[in-house]
This record gives C-alpha cells, sequence and structure tokens, in this order.
C-alpha cells in the first residue's frame, strides 16, 4: 500500500506540503527556484530525511516543470531545436550527477554557488535591460555549442547540489545563448524536466522516493505550474525579471545559511 501521509501521519503536515507544492510549481514555472519552497517543507514540515526529501522533491517537480513547459510550448513556440538537445545532455549528466553526489563534498561547493548567486543577481539588477530584448543569435555551432555546455553544466549540478537549478538555467541562457527573459524561462522549463528525470532515474531504484506523496504533491505542484506559466507569459519579461531577483535573493539567504551551519554544525 502506498502510503500517501508524511512520516509524522499529520494531516495538518500532508496539507502544508500541497500549499508548499503549490507555490512551488509557481515559482518554477515563472523563473526556476521551487527547491527553495518545496525542500524545506519536506524537511521541516514532513519530517523526511534529506535523501528521502531530495528524491521526493524530484518527483513532485517533474510534474510541475513538465506541466510549464508544455503551457509554455504551446504559448510561446519554444525553441525545441535548442532545447530538445539541451534536455538530452541535461538528462545524462544529471543522472551522473546524482550517481557520484555521495562523494563530493556538498559544503565545500555552496560557498562557490552564493558567490555566483550574488554576481548574478547583481548583475541583473545592475543592468535594467537584460533581458528584456534578445540578442542576435549567434551562428549556429556557437549557439549550440555553448547550449549543450550550460546543459551539461547545470544537468550535473541538479545532479549533484540542486538548489537554483532554473535560476541558473534562466540566467545561462540570457547571459550565454543570448535569449530574452521569456524565451529563457520557456527553454528553461523543458531542461528541467530532463534534469529531474535524470535524477530520478537515480533515486527510484534506491527506494528514496515516498511515490504516494510524491504524486500528490506533484498534483498541486502542476496547478501552481500551470498558473505561474500562464501568468508569466502574459505579464512578459519585466515580470519574470522581478520575481528572477526575488528567488535569486532567497537562494543567497537559504545558502549562505547552510553555508553558516556546515561549519558552525
Amino acid at each position: 500500500m502506498i502510503d500517501l501521509l508524511p512520516p509524522d501521519g499529520s494531516g495538518t503536515a500532508l496539507l502544508v506540503l500541497l500549499l508548499a507544492a503549490f507555490a512551488a510549481g509557481w515559482v518554477d514555472a515563472v523563473v526556476g527556484g521551487g527547491g527553495l519552497v518545496q525542500l524545506p517543507a519536506l524537511l521541516l514540515v514532513g519530517g523526511l530525511s534529506p535523501l528521502q526529501a531530495l528524491a521526493t522533491n524530484k518527483l513532485a517537480s517533474v510534474a510541475g516543470t513538465t506541466t510549464s513547459a508544455l503551457t509554455y510550448l504551446r504559448r510561446t513556440g519554444t525553441d525545441l531545436r535548442t532545447a530538445a538537445p539541451m534536455a538530452a545532455v541535461a538528462f545524462v549528466l544529471s543522472l551522473l550527477g546524482a550517481s557520484v553526489a555521495a562523494r563530493l563534498p556538498a559544503a565545500a561547493i555552496k560557498p562557490v554557488i552564493v558567490v555566483a548567486l550574488v554576481v548574478v543577481a547583481a548583475v541583473t539588477a545592475l543592468r535594467p535591460s537584460m533581458g528584456d530584448l534578445p540578442r542576435p543569435r549567434r551562428e549556429a555551432l556557437a549557439h549550440y555549442g555553448l547550449a549543450m555546455v550550460l546543459a551539461a553544466a547545470i544537468g550535473f549540478y541538479d545532479g549533484v547540489l540542486g538548489p537554483g537549478t532554473g535560476t541558473f538555467l534562466v540566467i545561462g541562457l540570457i547571459a550565454v545563448v543570448g535569449y530574452d527573459f521569456l524565451r529563457a524561462s520557456a527553454t528553461a522549463k523543458v531542461v528541467n524536466v530532463a534534469t529531474n528525470l535524470g535524477a530520478l532515474a537515480f533515486f527510484l531504484p534506491t527506494g528514496a522516493v515516498l511515490v504516494g506523496l510524491g504524486l500528490l504533491m506533484g498534483l498541486a505542484n502542476v496547478a501552481g505550474a500551470y498558473l505561474g506559466a500562464r501568468m508569466a507569459i502574459a505579464a512578459g519579461n519585466r515580470f519574470i525579471r522581478v520575481v528572477f531577483l526575488v528567488v535569486a535573493s532567497l537562494l543567497v539567504v537559504r545558502l549562505s545559511y547552510d553555508v553558516w551551519s556546515d561549519h558552525h554544525g
């Protein structure tokens, strides 16, 4: 029998987790970073172990990212000539990242991520026009080469560590590939589906995924993702940019706290 309740068996905890999944789906659909909401909820409210939380989060998230990816695809004409190869590369590297996660010192990686996020948020805030309009497309080899390198790096990062994968994808697609915020968000969703599936391919056989709970949270994630994608498409680049800055700032706070805890725990 599949248990639909979190480990503490509380209906109240389940309700909070479903609300967190809805919020995470909305944030992920707009700019990525829904793990900021969903992972802490699974750990603190649901009482899951870190491995269970990470694995179950992937199951819930893949439902939401698939929904938002399809919504963007129908309404913005996502460039699958770039997004599909990126997704394939990201899937393989996410699976590889998840398989080696236990061997890598996450405590050593997190400070680097914090610095990178601070720089990204500062540049975005100080350059109001960044991501408002797409840059002229590079010649094909450079365009696809840069996109594949970005997909490999982000895919591996999602498998190893995870927080902020969608956020890094969006800013990478803007800064490296030259997309605007809306097109970057649409492409990021397709790639994020693949990174979630890659990590799940590793986690499911280990038994770490709480399938019933993950599927319930996935339904809430889908509802939030659909609403978030519709709002992002309707409101456009400036709305996405504001949400991006808020999420990036929260991610800096979250990871900074993790770094502090790792050194003072």
